[in-house]
């Protein structure tokens, strides 16, 4: 039950960042569900091996390349689906910006509502 209330909830996250910035665009519900579906496997899956594997510049950037990292991740979901465009770089670096902060507020509201298990 969990896991749909987040899927459904990182989709209406996706439609806010299109709604708030310009440089991310969604074309209806079907695909934002399909995008962070997509987004949250890519996170599972391929960031792991992404951090490790960078773990050096991570080290002398102080972290910040986990941005570039999560900005990558969120332009290669757009570049896989239809119905999800991310206009470049910069707007990805946005616009995964804006959705991680969406998605740590989902995961705090989650973990009040439902408490944690």
């Amino acid at each position: 039950m969990r896991l749909i209330l987040k899927w459904l909830l990182s989709a209406v996250a996706l439609l806010a960042v299109a709604y708030l910035y310009g440089g991310v665009q969604v074309a209806s519900f079907g695909s934002a569900l399909i995008a962070a579906a997509v987004i949250g496997l890519l996170n599972m899956v391929v960031r792991p091996v992404l951090v490790v594997l960078t773990f050096p510049v991570t080290i002398v950037t102080l972290g910040l390349f986990l941005f570039v990292i999560n900005a990558l991740l969120f332009w290669a979901a757009s570049g896989l689906l239809q119905g999800f465009h991310v206009s470049g770089f910069w707007a990805a670096v946005l616009g995964s910006l804006l959705y991680s902060i969406l998605g740590v507020l989902i995961e705090a509201a989650l973990g009040g509502l439902l408490g944690k298990r």
